[in-house]
């Protein structure tokens, strides 16, 4: 088992930037591969980023390639979304996933969930 934490969602204006974390629980974290999603209301949950077991491979949805960035802490189970550039497109709650995957891209293939953090970008 794996409990997920997210923080630092909150209000920004388009433009601006947001840096979110997640912090799993366990001795095993080195051993998931992490990804976030988004849901916006009336829409269904998206993919946005996942980074491998090790940190070494990552992969970007084209709406957040160039503007995003993801990374991870294993020492620390740490796995953070810097987002720049933000839009107001890019406004939904913010979910920090576990898949025992090596990396996935699929909402399905993920095991573990946060309980999301709100992200707002105002024009």
């Amino acid at each position: 088992q794996v409990q997920l934490v997210e923080s630092g969602g909150g209000l920004v204006q388009a433009g601006g930037s947001l840096r979110l974390s997640c912090a799993a629980s366990g001795r095993t974290f080195s051993s998931y591969g992490m990804g976030w999603f988004r849901q916006a209301p009336g829409k269904e949950r998206e993919f946005v980023a996942a980074i491998s077991r090790s940190g070494s491979s990552t992969y970007y949805a084209d709406s957040a390639k160039g503007r995003f960035t993801i990374s991870r802490d294993n020492p620390k189970n740490t796995v953070d979304l810097q987002m720049n550039s933000l839009q107001p497109e890019d406004t939904a709650v913010y979910y920090c996933a576990a898949t025992r995957s090596i990396l996935s891209v699929t909402t399905e293939s993920y095991d573990y969930w946060g309980q999301g953090t709100q992200v707002t970008v105002s024009s």
